[in-house]
């Protein structure tokens, strides 16, 4: 297991976020969840499915707690008591498809206030030494939005940004990604990286970005040095946005086959409070994995409903 693994596992314990799982007759999620169970990385909660009633005994031989679904789909149910403060935060996409999960998640929880856009970023963690000055990197996006516009390249470098500093703990230093670097090259995804970039920053002036930037200049010292000397963030990366999701899912697919990068995602960001969806060929780490990250994730939206109740 990953340094970065073990941190994530235990700071999540150390929060003790209550996360439904939807999923009840999944042997994957039951595994994960009797795991859960025994090392308190979170609560777990399973959602029985009225329409399984034969997989009920095994949920609660977890020894998790139980929850009853009231006829609406577990997912939904799961979703909405996570809406309501109920629970912290719902894991699922081990049956459901990411597309049902996010519908589900747009109907039930809606979009983090200021958010318009709901996306994704994958955690490659390196599993040998790599260029970069960290060994966590944020890639954003690869899995959710297609062709962004520039207010939505805002909104994900935004939410990439706020997750980061709740999963990893560190400085979020943001890279808007291109072929170009610094006005090195012309074209209309140049022209969306700089239209972006000055929306981040009339948003959110004190968060530390910059593009247009190369790959290589975003992360490595000598190059940024050669190619665009005294920015804050060349050099110096650590939450990679890329201009399109075709970018983004090739360059981390690329980096987890080519360069043994593990890829811990996709991670929802821009809800109003967590819900995670989980690759279908998750296995019971990989769940328990996104179930600490989800708890990490419910700290500022916890904060947020407890003061709206107050």
């Amino acid at each position: 297991m990953s340094g970065f693994i073990e941190n994530i596992r235990e700071r999540a314990a150390a929060l003790q976020r209550s996360i439904v799982f939807p999923e009840s007759a999944d042997g994957r999620v039951l595994e994960a969840v009797t795991i859960l169970v025994q090392s308190k990385v979170v609560r777990p909660v399973l959602v029985l499915d009225p329409s399984t009633p034969g997989s009920h005994r095994a949920a609660m031989d977890t020894g998790a707690n139980t929850i009853q679904s009231d006829g609406s789909l577990p997912l939904d149910f799961a979703d909405r008591l996570v809406a309501d403060g109920t629970f912290d935060g719902c894991v699922a996409g081990a049956s459901y498809t990411t597309a049902e999960v996010l519908r589900a998640a747009l109907r039930n929880i809606g979009v983090r206030p200021g958010m318009k856009t709901v996306s994704s970023s994958f955690y490659m963690v390196a599993t040998r030494p790599w260029e970069a000055s960290t060994p966590v990197l944020t890639f954003t996006d690869c899995a959710v939005v297609p062709y962004p516009t520039a207010e939505q390249i805002a909104d994900i470098a935004i939410a990439a940004a706020s997750d980061r500093t709740l999963i990893v703990g560190d400085e979020p230093r943001v890279a808007l990604l291109s072929f170009s670097t610094a006005g090195s090259g012309n074209g209309d995804s140049v022209d969306l990286m700089r239209s972006a970039l000055a929306i981040i920053k009339s948003r959110n002036p004190f968060l530390v970005v910059d593009g247009e930037l190369q790959g290589d200049a975003a992360l490595v010292p000598a190059v940024a040095n050669r190619k665009y000397p005294g920015s804050a963030v060349a050099g110096d990366a650590n939450v990679l946005v890329f201009p399109s999701l075709d970018a983004g899912n090739i360059s981390y697919k690329l980096v987890q086959r080519l360069a043994g990068a593990s890829a811990i995602g996709p991670v929802l960001q821009g809800l109003a409070r967590p819900a995670s969806d989980l690759s279908r060929g998750a296995g019971p780490e990989d769940i328990i994995n996104v179930a600490a990250i989800t708890a990490l994730q419910s700290a500022v939206a916890t904060m947020k409903h407890t003061r709206r109740q107050a």
